[in-house]
């Protein structure tokens, strides 16, 4: 397998900027993915699944075998290297094979799973929008025999997470690739259709036409989707009567879940491992770059081992963005605390220090100053963070063994000892809760 090799990046002396492609992710932004990620665990465990995480490194195998050395990403777009020891080593450009490869080493229990990932992926494509080097995915895998109705679950499942996300609108693009059988043919008819119109085609279908002519149904070239066109009444007739029967059902099962579906010809998704069904969810929020997420049946030899199963993979990049263009990104964080110690002196910073483990301890958040600073400065840095409530120790509290306590909205105090406080504290955190 060829190695990718990138252009040079430009030198720079800004070392604190992320390589190109990458971003940081912070506050105020990280606080909607968080908000999307406990919505999706949520939904995830109404459908018994359970979440695995897998390495961001794997051998270059997983992937060259389950994706298909044709196809673009493995052709063009994975990190690929050798480490020390002389293995080839790739990042995960997607979530699928190092699932499958978990899977072939698991026992017979692991074969009937119901699997999430959350992560970075890796991809040496070209930055612009909606495409990163280094993007995530929420992921599902379902594991077992080709079965419609467990594809109509998966894409249901699809549309229930976009709904809990605030998504509308969006659209699914669905299809059939048939069993691996029907490719073949489909391949070849393609090949004998597309002979005479190689000249008319872009250099990457001419490119494809050699090694996988199937990704120039997908390509977004609109000279070629005119070379193309006239082919695809053609691909159902070369569908065998079982991929035809098992498209219907699925069809079938969308329809009776009141999920409005378009049926796509061109879509063929771009890996080698797909068959049967295939699908898009497009939003047209996002410009040229327009899909959300996509997914469909596979079968996937690792090994001696093939795995077979149903899933698909949702860009998170692209739901933040289109939830921006709808102006539904407002999340706020969970507040950091409930309480501000704020101390008189450096016995007291100690006392404070042994008082805010103790309210930690019993769940209460809880802030406070680690240098000596003036009460008026403790006090801003208390409004600042917001709290109801600040406690207040110095020299006469500390030989008092009390502490002040003040109410931050109506400026009232009282002094409590170290039993009275955690009580009140304690009382109004259920009160809170």
């Amino acid at each position: 397998m060829g190695k990718i090799a990138l252009p040079p990046p430009k030198m720079t002396s800004n070392v604190s900027q992320p390589i190109q492609g990458t971003t940081d992710i912070v506050p105020p932004d990280i606080y909607g993915w968080q908000k999307i990620e406990d919505q999706a665990r949520t939904i995830l465990a109404r459908y018994g699944f359970d979440e695995i995480r897998t390495p961001l490194i794997e051998r270059s195998e997983v992937f060259t075998r389950s994706l298909g050395q044709a196809t673009d990403v493995v052709q063009k777009e994975m990190y690929a290297f050798e480490d020390r020891g002389g293995r080839n080593i790739a990042l995960r450009p997607e979530g699928t094979a190092g699932v499958m490869r978990y899977i072939a080493g698991a026992g017979p229990e692991a074969q009937d799973a119901r699997l999430y990932y959350l992560g970075p992926m890796f991809r040496a494509e070209r930055p612009q929008a909606g495409r990163k080097r280094q993007f995530h995915q929420l992921g599902v895998e379902v594991l077992g025999a080709p079965n419609p109705i467990a594809d109509v679950e998966c894409i249901s499942l699809q549309v229930h997470l976009l709904k809990e996300w605030g998504i509308d609108n969006a659209t699914i693009h669905i299809n059939t690739r048939g069993l691996f059988d029907d490719q073949e043919a489909i391949k070849k008819g393609l090949k004998k259709s597309l002979e005479p119109h190689l000249q008319d085609l872009c250099k990457d279908c001419q490119r494809r036409y050699k090694v996988n002519v199937l990704r120039i149904l997908d390509c977004k070239n609109e000279k070629c989707g005119h070379v193309v066109v006239n082919f695809l009444d053609a691909i159902n007739d070369l569908l065998s009567d079982e991929s035809k029967q098992y498209f219907n059902e699925v069809l079938e099962g969308l329809k009776r879940l009141d999920i409005p579906v378009v049926v796509q010809p061109k879509l063929v998704r771009g890996l080698d491992y797909y068959l049967h069904t295939v699908w898009e969810v497009m939003h047209l929020a996002l410009g040229a770059q327009d899909a959300i997420s996509g997914g469909g049946r596979y079968a996937i030899q690792v090994g001696s081992k093939t795995t077979e199963g149903v899933g698909f993979a949702i860009g998170l990049e692209r739901i933040l963005d289109v939830l921006r263009a709808g102006e539904k990104t407002n999340a706020k964080p969970t507040k950091k605390v409930d309480v501000w110690l704020a101390s008189q002196g450096q016995d007291a910073l100690y006392e404070n220090l042994v008082l805010a483990y103790s309210l930690r301890v019993q769940g209460i958040r809880c802030g406070l100053d680690l240098k000596q600073k003036s009460l008026k400065a403790q006090m801003r840095n208390a409004n600042r963070a917001g709290v109801s409530y600040v406690i207040i120790c110095g020299e006469e509290e500390i030989v008092k063994e009390t502490f002040l306590l003040k109410d931050m909205d109506n400026g009232t105090q009282e002094e409590l000892n170290r039993s009275q406080l955690m009580e009140k504290l304690t009382s109004l955190q259920q009160i809170g809760d």
